[in-house]
């Protein structure tokens, strides 16, 4: 786990020194606090015999063969070399075939397989890799640079190609440190942010600069730049499979996955929360120790966002040597770190909790495993069963045109996470819309008409005609034919999953140099859920059917039955009481940054509706909050 960046320029004064390079590289040293190196080669000539050149910075993290494989790692012949960050989990079965084929393997690192399958397949290569990770590839014998991303988006990677220079990193921050790269704020990101509290792929918040989409590779040649799709699994087809062998395979798949990645040369623990899926991930792990696994939980002294009891009880079914954490979070405290570690605005409250795990995770630990994913691969969000219920209900009359419905939503909102009025008021909310924009109501953050009632009339001027919700429809488009349940969990996967999720994760626990591995993201095991019948995960208004049919019998039946809690903090609650004074001498302040884009009465309308009780803004003003902060840290916007 580590971090990459480099540059490639097709023209020689666009030329990345030896200080830039080490800058670039500089600024990411907090995830991989163990080794430094850069290389470069400033005296390449293209086939046309044009100046060009290449230079690839790498900050290591050591997991596997921990005295070797340093990066930039290099061929027999020293004409390929690779820079990447994250884990190959078939990296041996990887070696003996490649072994068997003639090469010749200086290292017993997972990242040497990597370059030699390259050489034997090219781009393919990344097809058949089994892991997480962004990779990066100079190839001397045929004047290009080749990037690659894991079919699942755990581990970013950002580029820009501007001027014929092309620049790439792990994190934002590296592009950021060339000059003329981060430089304008693109309108329709700071659109999106506000509907999904992130920035979703291709697109950043600066214009001219973009994420490198999961499952995708680009390439830098003669030809061009160029970026494809390797990974292109079909959610739209449902297999005939009986519940039973259902049951066998998902047994075979996920064992299989957590084997693989117990694989570590350094210390490795479990994250456990106490819900179904932390709970399973550490069940399977405790078979390939031979002492107790270390599993580690956070609590908070807010009993609605505390379920460390839970955890005990399954630390304590399955024997593992469990610590258990308690903070109080100081978002004040940490909302500069939070915001400069994650680059771009990033809404997620969410972040907060990961942050405080992580790090006090990594003083026991250098790798952590988790059950992300487990809710959008089986249906385990309360949101699928409110979009299947919405769905039986309009059939039998247009609830949203019933009297009284006015006065329900004028209904004072309540702080508790899953009050019955805060839930249903949204429920209600959506229930009359199309599908997709049902589905939309209870993801997003603010609503097209909330959003048009805050944006100036210049800033709305440089709004693009392409509504930010098409990245989600888009999404919902892949599982076409498919049941409501299975195509609201298929657009998670490709949308919330890489953008929210995996972000979330990777910037927090690397600011810490901790790597987490989620063994429920194996594409195997994604490709088969998304192939199930609907009925093998969901019925009833229940989910995660096939995962207690499956291993039910690894941990206590009552967490299969207990109520979903998440992964929250008392957002509502601060807005009304710590973070008051903040408000005031942030966003409210004369001289907001945000002013830019938002009227500044509107604002003041959202805080004071919060702060009286008629409304539940938490998680819309930490999202202005979050923006404001990102926008004074940002010099010269």
């Amino acid at each position: 786990m580590c971090g990459i960046t480099g540059s490639v320029w097709l023209r020689d004064h666009h030329r990345v020194d030896d200080a830039l390079i080490s800058r670039m590289t500089h600024v990411i040293s907090h995830r991989g606090p163990n080794d430094a190196q850069v290389w470069a080669d400033r005296s390449h000539r293209d086939a046309s015999g044009n100046p060009m050149g290449v230079a690839l910075g790498f900050r290591r993290l050591s997991i596997i063969d921990v005295a070797g494989s340093r990066q930039p790692m290099a061929n027999e012949d020293g004409r390929v070399r690779m820079v990447f960050n994250g884990e190959i989990y078939n990296y041996r079965e990887l070696r003996q075939r490649l072994q068997g084929s003639g090469h010749r393997f200086a290292t017993e690192g997972d990242g040497e397989s990597i370059l030699h399958l390259y050489e034997d397949l090219g781009t393919d290569c990344f097809a058949h890799l089994n892991g997480m990770f962004a990779i990066a590839i100079w190839d001397a014998k045929q004047n290009r640079l080749v990037l690659g991303r894991d079919r699942i988006g755990q581990k970013p990677l950002y580029y820009s190609f501007k001027n014929e220079r092309l620049v790439f990193g792990s994190e934002l921050k590296s592009l950021a440190a060339v000059p003329g790269v981060c430089e304008q704020i693109d309108p329709a990101a700071v659109d999106q942010f506000l509907t999904y509290q992130y920035i979703p792929h291709p697109g950043t918040i600066w214009k001219g600069v973009h994420k490198l989409p999961p499952g995708h590779f680009a390439v830098l040649d003669s030809q061009g730049f160029r970026v494809q799709r390797y990974w292109d699994y079909d959610p739209s087809r449902e297999i005939a499979i009986s519940h039973g062998d259902a049951v066998e395979r998902m047994r075979e798949l996920l064992s299989d996955s957590v084997r693989m990645r117990m694989r570590s040369d350094v210390p490795l623990g479990s994250f456990l929360s106490g819900g179904i899926d932390s709970s399973l991930i550490t069940a399977l792990a405790g078979d390939h120790t031979e002492t107790p696994l270390r599993t580690f939980s956070i609590g908070f002294p807010i009993a609605d966002f505390d379920e460390t009891a839970y955890a005990a009880q399954v630390a304590k079914h399955l024997g593992t040597d469990h610590t258990r954490f308690e903070v109080t979070p100081d978002a004040i405290e940490i909302l500069d770190k939070l915001v400069w570690h994650y680059d771009e605005p990033f809404g997620d409250s969410s972040a907060v909790p990961t942050w405080y795990l992580s790090e006090l995770t990594r003083q026991s630990v250098t790798v952590a495993l988790s059950g992300d994913g487990g809710d959008e691969l089986f249906a385990g969000y309360d949101r699928y069963r409110a979009l299947w219920l919405s769905q039986k209900i309009q059939r039998l009359f247009p609830v949203h045109r019933a009297p009284g419905m006015g006065l329900i939503q004028r209904l004072p909102d309540s702080n508790r996470r899953n009050s019955v009025v805060r839930r249903g008021k949204r429920f209600l909310e959506a229930i009359g819309q199309p599908t997709v924009r049902r589905y939309m109501n209870w993801l997003q953050i603010f609503p097209e008409s909330l959003r048009a009632s805050l944006y100036r009339d210049d800033f709305f001027a440089e709004l693009p005609d392409e509504d930010p919700v098409a990245f989600l429809e888009s999404a919902w488009e892949r599982s076409s034919g498919r049941d409501l349940v299975t195509r609201a969990s298929t657009a998670d996967v490709l949308s919330y999953l890489p953008c929210d999720l995996m972000t979330k994760v990777d910037i927090a626990s690397m600011a810490h140099g901790l790597e987490v591995r989620q063994p429920m993201l194996d594409y195997r095991v994604v490709e088969f859920a998304a192939s199930l019948p609907v009925r093998y995960k969901f019925r009833g208004r229940r989910g995660k059917l096939l995962l207690r049919d499956a291993f039910g019998d690894r941990i206590p039946a009552s967490i299969f039955t207990r109520p979903k809690m998440g992964f929250g903090i008392p957002i509502a609650n601060w807005f009304r009481d710590e973070f008051r004074d903040l408000l005031g001498d942030t966003m409210l302040a004369p001289d907001a940054k945000i002013h830019r884009f938002f009227r500044p009465e509107a604002i003041a309308a959202l805080v004071a509706a919060h702060q009286s009780g008629e409304q539940n803004h938490g998680y819309r003003l930490w999202s202005l909050l979050i923006l404001e902060t990102w926008m004074r840290q940002t010099q010269g916007v």
